[in-house]
């Protein structure tokens, strides 16, 4: 299995979750990128407005190996003189004001397109199939391996911090440390011994609705909720506040964060917040569509909600199997 032979094979659109208003201090930039990380083309726009990197704003970060279209904003920056920008790896398609920053998670989620190459033809024949099987009955939300950096420095970079190290950059240090919770919680999905559709008595559930989370107590009234994908198991982004698991289900997640190092309690270092969250621990790719391209090649469209990986949903189709593994 191959993926991103070309940039055109691993298209990601952006889905703002508002529309810049056409007024205010900040312009709203839509670009396109090849090739180029979100920071790096947050840092040429900083150079072009001549402000500071740390003032330019978006809601997420993009696949650097793809063709990636994403809104980012820059204060002072008029519309006219942002569509003639010209940079390398990058071009603006669009420039809006607004009346503030545009913030981290901003997002209603990503739209997908990838080639996926190197196929079988008992896997291109099954493509389709499995991926109406993951739009009806969800896949593994974990976190893609480009969360951690390499040799998941990332996540060691957060452990530093969190247990009294140099914070350094605030940006830098708030990605060290939320890679670190990724860590957590994909290892929390590895050693969930249950069925994604199935829950257990002192375990955090998801309500998919309202993203608001429980404490399971009576299994035979939430059974049908979580069989008709109203609600999910819910694993941990460890913080300062956090929901906890009861009973041996909280038991497994404390053992688990020492497995990781996390100090107890957990503080957060100054200028830098560390709140905690839960994540479901599946979700449903949405308008989702497979088309043959070639004899070892299809092409899938789907979109993610904010933070879910189309990478995972590639190897949950062609390694991982059927939905629910």
């Amino acid at each position: 299995m191959r993926l991103r032979d070309t940039p055109e094979d691993f298209v990601v659109e952006e889905l703002p979750l508002y529309e810049p208003s056409g007024e205010g201090e900040h312009t709203y930039v839509r670009v396109e990128k090849r090739n180029r990380t979100t920071e790096q083309v947050a840092r040429a726009l900083a150079r072009l407005a001549d402000v500071p990197s740390r003032d330019v704003g978006y809601a997420g970060r993009k696949d650097r190996a793809a063709v990636a279209r994403q809104w980012l904003s820059v204060p002072g920056l008029g519309v006219e003189r942002a569509m003639a920008i010209e940079d390398e790896g990058f071009r603006v398609l669009e420039a809006r004001q607004h009346g503030h920053k545009l913030r981290t998670g901003a997002l209603r989620g990503n739209r997908f397109e990838i080639v996926v190459r190197g196929l079988s033809a008992s896997e291109v024949a099954g493509a389709a199939a499995r991926l109406s099987a993951l739009a009806r009955d969800g896949m593994p939300n974990r976190f893609g391996p480009q969360r951690f950096g390499r040799d998941r420095e990332n996540a060691a970079r957060g452990r530093e911090i969190l247990t009294g190290g140099k914070r350094g950059d605030k940006r830098a240090a708030r990605f060290a440390i939320s890679a670190l919770q990724s860590a957590v919680f994909n290892g929390w999905l590895d050693e969930r011994a249950l069925p994604l559709s199935e829950l257990e008595a002192g375990e955090v559930a998801w309500i998919h609705a309202s993203g608001a989370c429980f404490v399971v107590q009576d299994l035979a009234r939430e059974a049908p909720r979580v069989a008709a994908f109203e609600i999910s198991p819910a694993g941990p982004l460890p913080g300062t506040r956090l929901l906890a698991a009861s009973g041996a289900p909280g038991e497994r997640e404390r053992a688990l964060f020492a497995k990781h190092g996390l100090p107890d309690p957990i503080r957060a270092p100054r200028g830098v917040r560390v709140r905690g969250a839960r994540r479901p621990a599946r979700v449903r790719p949405q308008d989702a569509s497979c088309t043959g391209v070639a004899a070892d090649a299809v092409r899938l469209a789907f979109a993610l909600p904010p933070g879910s990986y189309a990478t995972v949903l590639v190897d949950t189709l062609f390694t991982d199997g059927a939905a629910g593994a």
